[in-house]
């Protein structure tokens, strides 16, 4: 088992998470708080150890840094409003979602106070062809509220810098996830295998293995 994972490179992990089944059940609290030892041989059993329990204890991992983080936004709430600010300037750069929201804005706009809505739509018909869904960018410019979304997207994303500053958010978000990581990997490293886990380890190395061996 060991000598499957020892060369695994940073694109097989990559394709190895996509692969994981995420939709399982998280494990029951009085199995996932059971049975801690100390491994033998640190450079081979430590290792084999962290791999089975981070696949076969995933979804407990995963909730485990979602409640990490809820604990800290619970202490910190004005950090959450600057990651939201962050994340929603991040979706502004995707195309669809920046002509959706330009699209709902003006139709909100519209019914609130048509005067302005007639002025936004004459500065986006002076701004040029705008792009539609689908397109490359070339061929038009991409705008929310008639402005050009690359200017909203720095504004965003500079108000989100400043908030972040403000708020602390980068020491709540950061040692949120520091924290999560150091109780998983104390988990994993102490929690003793059971039989299910090795179980379920061999299972999906037997499937790596046996999906290699059928591409070749």
């Amino acid at each position: 088992m060991e000598g499957v994972w020892s060369n695994v490179t940073l694109e097989e992990l990559v394709d190895n998470l996509q692969e994981v089944d995420w939709t399982t059940r998280p494990r029951p609290l009085n199995e996932f708080f059971s049975k801690f030892s100390t491994p033998r041989n640190l450079q081979g059993k430590l290792t084999s150890r962290l791999k089975c329990n981070a696949y076969y204890y995933r979804t407990n991992y995963f909730l485990l840094v979602l409640l990490t983080l809820a604990l800290a936004f619970a202490r910190n709430p004005a950090a959450l409003i600057a990651v939201a600010v962050a994340g929603f300037s991040a979706m502004c750069l995707n195309d669809s979602f920046a002509l959706s929201l330009d699209t709902n804005l003006m139709r909100a706009i519209r019914r609130i106070h048509p005067p302005t809505a007639a002025r936004l739509r004459g500065v986006s018909v002076h701004a040029g062809p705008r792009t539609k869904p689908g397109s490359s960018r070339s061929r038009g410019v991409i705008l929310i509220c008639g402005q050009d979304r690359r200017a909203v997207v720095a504004v965003l994303f500079t108000f989100s810098a400043v908030l972040w500053w403000l708020t602390s958010a980068i020491v709540t978000v950061f040692g949120a996830l520091a924290a999560s990581i150091v109780m998983v990997l104390a988990h994993a490293s102490f929690r003793t295998p059971n039989l299910k886990a090795r179980l379920n380890s061999f299972r999906e190395e037997f499937r790596k293995v046996w999906s290699e061996y059928s591409e070749a």
